[in-house]
């Protein structure tokens, strides 16, 4: 039981909303996810005065089940399995939060969604920065088939791409 003093201090501590009035909204990204499956809804990246990255996903009529979600490394979704987004946005590092070298800057936790098809999380990645998302080739949003295990290279057997989003596009 020596976890019940911090648990009761902590449960004396005032509740309040954050505030994130210092966001730098010249780097912050929103958008549109495109999907072949009736996925809808948007993507968000902000950059925080902390440097912290707030990564909030708001999706509807994605398939029931624990899905991975990245950040991969070009800003184009035109293929219709969306390889077109390349690899995740990796800057040399290895997939995974489970492995030594890891994990990739657009590696983000796994996502549950129920029955109703809800796909609503906000995450924040310590890792991600406006130089790597707005890079020559950009970067964007995809969710995958299937749960990520965290380990797998290069990209964590998440199984296919069913929806992506354009969050920085390529500089011409």
């Amino acid at each position: 039981m020596k976890y019940l003093p911090l648990i009761a201090a902590a449960a004396m501590l005032p509740l309040t909303a954050p505030a994130f009035a210092d966001t730098d909204s010249d780097n912050a990204m929103t958008a549109e996810v495109l999907s072949n499956d009736g996925i809808t809804g948007t993507v968000s990246v902000t950059p925080e005065a902390s440097g912290v990255m707030v990564v909030k996903i708001d999706l509807q009529g994605v398939p029931e089940g624990e899905h991975g979600v990245h950040i991969h490394e070009t800003g184009d979704c035109s293929a219709a399995d969306f390889q077109s987004a390349g690899g995740h946005l990796a800057d040399d590092k290895d997939h995974g939060v489970m492995v030594e070298d890891g994990p990739h800057p657009g590696d983000l936790p796994n996502a549950m969604v129920g029955e109703d098809g809800v796909l609503n999380v906000t995450y924040f990645n310590n890792d991600l920065t406006p130089d790597l998302l707005k890079d020559d080739d950009g970067s964007a949003f995809v969710v995958h088939s299937d749960a990520d295990d965290y380990t797998s290279q290069p990209a964590g057997d998440a199984g296919s791409r069913i929806a992506c989003a354009v969050l920085a596009a390529p500089k011409s």
